[in-house]
């Protein structure tokens, strides 16, 4: 009997979709690719209920043929390639033929299309069963409907997110489309309201579209090109940054992609500049020539490999580094513009450098450099071999051979450098040790239980146990109580009658000192408060009383998709903790109170710690984020080391403390040392 199994389409369509059709933005993403490929130059995309319910992408592009129709369905069927050797030379976003038949297996899939001068016929899937070609009413172009997205496969739709979290997902993706491609116009509805709409007007208008017309001021226009490769687009100045990645686009040869080479380049180029927990914004196109990179290397192309990766680093990092260095060679990059921050580069670098300095930097560049495998590539590579050392030992005032661009590395890790050699490489962090779970035990009286529950029948069940896992278990619960009795017998040593303690003074306006019998105690009063201080705020939050204070003029949130969907998710936290924060408009918030203790905050800086790596905050609980920031707002908010308490501040501060001298501030410094006559009177040598 056979082992090796021809599958048929319905099964192979189902493992394909696993990779293709990830969740409902990659149906989203694919449908508009082929809508763009198709020639689209109005696209309206309609979903509901995060896309699960449905997906819907309307184009006005060539169509589909009534003959072609059918095999639109069929795995493999592409347009856009037809022999091998189309792939390496890939100007199309799509060209494995996998999506519409992997969609369609998991899914009721129905294709409504016309080409001009042709009548409007229909097609429909259902879960990869196709019926019948109908005759349809429509316009020229093709409209395509998903419903019910993973009907037929519900561990996949198990792993879902909730309707928000796809769609914000989604809204993320049509955003980039939107920057993607300025010269189409985009209209985007969920659940029948207008989220997004473009015009097909331009870059800026696609900016001013997405991120609103205030970006754009702080933003440099680019248009560039060393050796072949085009960046153009918009970047922040050198005082713009944002709290997360998620305001970072990059587009090559006009697809979206996520690339470590072009990253680095980029965040080097700005790391003088950037603070901690900051990110650079920017909206860039990279044109190379097709036959220097491979995008057929991820099945959702969200990736790409470079023929020399030395290349396309160095010329990003140069052209980055001149505008934002303030280099006259920057002239040539920066595309003069009202609107933006680029006219304000000119007026100062054109006022700053000499006639000399201005006629080399406008000279044109040479006609021979171009990009591809030719001796101006070899020229190019052996540019970047001596040009890599300058840019990584720039700071030191040094220049290096190629070769020996590691040792500065090696020497100095932390002036934040990545060698080029080394792009792409991930060193997984170390794994760290989990701590032990102390298990407590609980009632297990069977008298106390029956006083406690007199209708509760039970009967004595003894599990038997091997000698050696009887003896792992004692010896696991003997262990416990030892911690315990350890834990309750310091707690009971760190509080004393604070009634026993005589106020002795103070040190410095920062330490109060009180005596008990034969020692001796050094508050630190800020320490203590701060303690206090998160103490209250703690506990009004988690009973939900917190005391809001009304802000005269409401502040206003303003966020990009995947932000506002992060905000969205934890409303009831925030407001937990006493903000009254209201969704106002799309990706909009409006926050009206806040919690008294936290009136003087500062609501952009808080927001923005919040956002901060916003996607690996999605693992954790934003309450315990939300603890942090009580920290931060007690420290701030406690009287300082070195303010002058009046004896009546100190006494009320020390019975606050209620005796607890195990008491540590919130960032875990001590709040009280204690000292015992001996070992003053040792330091004294007064006994030895």
């Amino acid at each position: 009997m056979a082992k090796i199994n021809i599958l048929p389409a319905k099964v192979y369509n189902r493992i394909a979709a696993g990779e293709v059709v990830e969740r409902p933005y990659s149906v989203v993403k694919e449908l508009i690719e082929n809508s763009i490929d198709a020639g689209a130059t109005e696209i309206e995309v309609y979903i509901e209920n995060g896309g699960k319910q449905l997906i819907r992408v309307v184009d006005n592009g060539c169509g589909i043929a009534r003959e072609d129709l059918h095999s639109a369905f069929l795995p493999h069927a592409t347009s856009k390639i037809a022999q091998a050797e189309d792939l390496d030379n890939i100007v199309t976003l799509g060209f494995r033929g996998e999506a519409v038949a992997s969609i369609a297996s998991v899914s009721k899939m129905t294709i409504t299309s016309k080409v001009a001068g042709g009548k409007c016929y229909s097609l429909t899937s259902d879960g990869g069963e196709i019926g019948q070609i109908v005759e349809a009413a429509g316009e020229n172009g093709t409209d395509i409907s998903v419903e019910m997205l993973f009907y037929n496969a519900p561990v996949r739709l198990k792993f879902l997110k909730a309707d928000k979290g796809e769609e914000t997902d989604i809204t993320n993706f049509i955003s980039r489309f939107i920057l993607n491609r300025s010269d189409i116009a985009f209209t985007y509805y969920v659940n029948g309201k207008k989220v997004l709409q473009s015009f097909g007007g331009g870059d800026e208008e696609a900016m001013v579209s997405v991120y609103g017309a205030a970006v754009l001021r702080e933003c440099f226009k680019i248009d560039a090109e060393r050796h072949g490769v085009r960046v153009h687009g918009y970047i922040g100045n050198q005082n713009f940054f944002k709290s997360n990645k998620s305001y970072q686009s990059v587009f090559l040869n006009g697809r979206y992609i996520v690339n470590a080479t072009i990253s680095a380049a980029i965040t080097n180029a700005y790391s003088s500049y950037l603070m901690k927990r900051q990110y650079p914004f920017y909206v860039l196109h990279i044109d190379v020539p097709t036959e220097v990179v491979d995008v057929n290397v991820h099945p959702q192309k969200t990736d790409v490999r470079f023929a020399d990766n030395q290349i396309i680093y160095g010329c990003i990092y140069r052209i980055i580094s001149a505008i934002l260095d303030g280099q006259t060679k920057a002239l040539e990059y920066i595309v003069p513009d009202n609107n933006t921050a680029s006219h304000v580069f000119n007026a100062a670098i054109n006022e700053s450098v000499s006639k000399e300095t201005k006629s080399i930097a406008s000279e044109t560049p040479k006609s021979g450099d171009s990009f591809g495998f030719s001796m101006s590539y070899e020229e190019a590579k052996k540019e970047m071999q001596t040009a890599a050392p300058e840019f990584l030992a720039k700071k030191q005032g040094i220049t290096l051979p190629f070769e020996d661009v590691s040792k500065i590395v090696e020497k100095e890790p932390d002036k934040g450098f990545i060698p080029v050699s080394q792009i792409g490489e991930y060193v997984p962090p170390e794994k760290t040790s989990k701590s032990k779970k102390i298990l407590k035990k609980g009632p297990n009286d069977a008298e106390e239980l029956l006083k406690k529950f007199p209708g509760l029948h039970f009967q004595k069940v003894e599990l038997p146990l091997e000698d050696s896992q009887r003896k792992n278990a004692e010896d696991f619960f003997a262990e416990n109580k030892r911690f315990l009795e350890e834990l309750e017998t310091k707690n009971k040593q760190n509080r004393i009658d604070i009634s026993t303690c005589t106020y002795a003074g103070k040190l410095f306006n920062t330490y109060l000192l009180y005596e008990r019998g034969d020692e001796f105690y050094i508050i630190d009063q800020h320490a203590a408060h701060e303690r206090l201080i998160f103490n209250r705020l703690k506990a009004q939050m988690q009973d939900r009383t917190v005391v809001q204070q009304p802000m005269l003029v409401p502040y206003l949130l303003q966020l990009n998709a995947f932000e506002s969907g992060f905000i969205s998710e934890h409303l009831d936290d925030i407001r937990e903790m006493g903000f009254d924060i209201e969704e106002s408009d799309a990706n909009t918030f409006q926050v009206s109170a806040l919690p008294y203790d936290l009136q003087n905050i500062n609501l952009e800086k808080f927001f923005n710690e919040i956002l901060s790596d916003i996607s690996g905050y999605r693992a954790i609980k934003l309450v315990d984020i939300l603890k942090d920031k009580l920290a931060s707002a007690a420290c701030k908010a406690a009287v300082k080391g070195g303010d002058d308490l009046t004896k009546d501040e100190i006494d009320a501060l020390f019975k606050l403390m209620d005796g607890n001298l195990g008491l540590k501030c919130p960032h875990g410094r001590p709040v009280v040392v204690k000292m015992t006559k001996t070992e003053l009177e040792k330091m004294f040598k007064r006994i030895v």
